[in-house]
């Protein structure tokens, strides 16, 4: 059967041509799609999938997350995908916050009784979010965190080479709570690593790696995030605090 896939796809053979010929224009048969016929399909089809989705959010998605909750406030919603929970902690959420998409939660109970993800009042967090709680995330409010953004407040394993190879896990000082303000921006695919804190105010640019606290009102970029610019004056002219 390979010699003779082989000989279809390679051979100058006029046998072999046909075949490959018949192949693409298999490949590449398409139909007309005349509105009058194709526009209700796509109006059924969107209405159906819209009702779909709204009962699976409204009954599956949402109920099993709030059920993890320890406590969370009113208009708590989250996207169509049930989020991955992994370990014993609690999280808790203010009014009106958003867990779209499908993120992950790691809870580590090694260095606390009860880890605990903290989220304010207004904030949203975007598709595939992953946080590693060893003691504790907070999220202040009206935060932005976009898709692919991972908070850690402990890195997993230990910094010393010879605990690390005697499979120990890390130092109870290298678990270090992460502190996020309120009306921060965390740009997507952005990593914060233990012990930070981020500035009311501040915006962490795409693709970041933020290993540093970063003040009020900044903008910050890179690996390792650095100070691209200040806030302050438009926070200013907006009343808010500087």
């Amino acid at each position: 059967m390979t010699s003779l896939y082989q000989f279809l796809a390679t051979s100058d053979h006029p046998a072999a041509r046909a075949v490959r010929g018949l192949r693409r224009r298999i490949l590449g048969l398409t139909l007309p799609a005349p509105r009058l016929v194709v526009q209700p399909m796509l109006w059924t089809f969107l209405g159906l999938r819209s009702v779909y989705f709204f009962g699976k959010r409204l009954l599956v998605c949402e109920p099993l997350f709030k059920a993890y909750c320890r406590r969370y406030g009113r208009g708590v919603r989250t996207g169509v995908y049930i989020h991955w929970i992994q370990g014993k902690g609690d999280i808790i959420l203010g009014d009106d916050v958003l867990v779209d998409g499908k993120c992950t939660f790691n809870f580590a109970a090694r260095f606390t009784a009860r880890p605990t993800l903290i989220v304010g009042d207004h904030s949203a967090i975007g598709h595939n979010c992953r946080f590693s709680v060893g003691k504790q995330i907070t999220i202040g409010k009206h935060c932005h965190i976009a898709s692919d953004v991972w908070l850690l407040d402990s890195s997993g394993h230990p910094a010393d080479p010879e605990a690390r190879l005697a499979g120990l896990p890390p130092s109870p000082d290298e678990v270090r709570p992460i502190v996020i303000e309120d009306n921060v921006w965390i740009g997507s695919r952005s990593v914060v690593f233990p012990g930070i804190t981020i500035g009311q105010g501040s915006i962490v640019a795409a693709a970041s790696v933020v290993t540093g606290d970063v003040p009020p009102n900044t903008l910050v970029a890179g690996n390792p995030a650095r100070k691209v610019r200040s806030l302050a004056a438009r926070a200013a002219a907006n009343g808010q605090p500087v």
